[in-house]
């Protein structure tokens, strides 16, 4: 699983690179992001300005399937996303993209 192979990764560079950054992007990243933290202080390496979740892909998705469904330039779309990284906590702003009409059917498709 994504966990154990996060954890694994965090034990390896805990004794191997204790003083990088780290950016986690293994999905779901609000679950991987802690497991890598609580591994990196059971080593007493953990610094939490060197730790990242990288939450991107999911802006990156959202963008293209909104761009998608209004017929948009994907390179000129911004979706804002908020929640979790699971696919039921996940919340594209779809309210807030500029210039795009959503109907409800679009709404459904697009969260959920």
């Amino acid at each position: 699983t994504n966990a154990s192979i996060v954890q694994g990764l965090a034990e390896a560079c805990a004794k191997s690179c204790p003083d990088a950054m780290f950016l986690i992007i293994s999905n779901p990243v609000n679950s991987t992001v802690p497991i890598f933290a609580e591994t990196l202080k059971k080593h007493g390496v953990y610094n939490p300005r060197k730790l990242f979740g990288v939450t991107t892909l999911d802006v990156v998705r959202a963008n293209t399937f909104v761009s998608e469904n209004q017929g948009m330039d994907v390179n000129n779309t911004n979706v804002r996303v908020i929640g979790g990284h699971a696919g039921t906590t996940i919340l594209p702003l779809l309210s807030q993209v500029p210039g795009a009409k959503f109907s409800e059917e679009n709404v459904q498709n697009l969260t959920h």
